[in-house]
């Protein structure tokens, strides 16, 4: 890379770390519209587009596409949603452990004790509001804990099962588009709630426990594809629907994609925490442990 291209990086570095200025152009802007115009672009089948595209965007971030499965893309969506090579991503085998579905950096984490999750210091929301249920309907993750998982554009954005389990259903909740980067986590109360995200329910096999992962879109990433279900959740997708499912998966194996990046809240019940070694501002990848089951507590596979 030459000196003038890192010093533009620099530049562009620089202006997007000043938090005033980050918020500014990532939330204070026509969110919905500009979510759907940058679908419709980056659909686009044309070299040129493709090309300058995939160039500003690597200005932007530490794109790095040398685990894809294939680089002749159609499309800078035809990157977004890239797979990766067989092998590039070792799961963790262990009976005891719930692996990171997805590639991310860790965000708040705990225990769920009183029905609350944190987005950011000072920055408290509901199990019930992110779930769009009732506080009965919550209560069964009491106890037990929650980990967020927040991905970057330039990240793998196609997410995984967490162990051997039934999705058994997915509810789908319309709602805004705020950037969520620490940034705006900081800033937006209760922002998971106001976003669009999908609520998949999975019940462990054999033990029955249910481990819910709830994908978050975000800015410019309003679009959700899970292949337990046939159709596209996006913004123009009436919401809250609750759709049943009957779709099994093995760990590891491949749920749904995200159009962009975003964040995936997993919650837990008791009897699984967060492994002890993952701590705030972590790199995690796809397959890596995330959860463990709790000594005495029956294997779930």
């Amino acid at each position: 890379m030459n000196d003038s291209v890192m010093k533009l990086r620099s530049v562009i570095a620089s202006l997007v770390q000043h938090e005033d200025l980050n918020f500014l152009l990532t939330n204070r802007i026509p969110r919905r519209w500009l979510t759907l115009f940058l679908g419709w672009f980056s659909k686009l089948e044309q070299p040129l587009i493709r090309d300058f595209s995939l160039r500003v965007w690597r200005l932007f971030s530490d794109l790095d596409l040398s685990e894809a499965k294939r680089t002749d893309f159609k499309s800078l969506h035809d990157c977004f949603t890239r797979e990766l090579r067989e092998g590039a991503r070792p799961l963790n085998l262990d009976p005891a452990t719930l692996i990171s579905p997805c590639d991310a950096i860790i965000g708040a984490s705990g225990k769920l004790a009183d029905g609350s999750l944190l987005q950011a210091k000072g920055f408290p929301y509901t199990l019930e509001s992110l779930l769009g249920v009732q506080r009965e309907a919550a209560a069964q993750y009491l106890g037990g804990s929650y980990v967020t998982l927040r991905l970057t554009s330039s990240m793998y954005h196609r997410f995984h099962a967490p162990y051997d389990c039934r999705v058994e259903q997915v509810t789908y909740i319309s709602g805004d588009t705020w950037n969520v980067n620490p940034i705006a986590l900081k800033r937006v109360e209760r922002l998971f709630c106001k976003n669009e995200r999908a609520v998949i329910r999975c019940r462990l096999a054999p033990s029955g426990q249910i481990v819910t992962l709830v994908p978050v879109a975000a800015i410019l990433v309003a679009s959700i594809r899970l292949h337990c279900l046939n159709t596209l959740l996006h913004l123009r997708y009436p919401g809250p629907n609750v759709m049943d499912c009957d779709a099994s998966y093995r760990k590891g194996a491949e749920m749904g994609w995200f159009q962009h990046g975003s964040t995936i809240i997993v919650l837990a019940p008791p009897g699984v925490s967060i492994c002890q070694h993952l701590v705030e501002g972590q790199r995690i990848r796809m397959g890596e442990a995330l959860l463990e089951l709790t000594p005495g507590t029956a294997p779930c596979g």
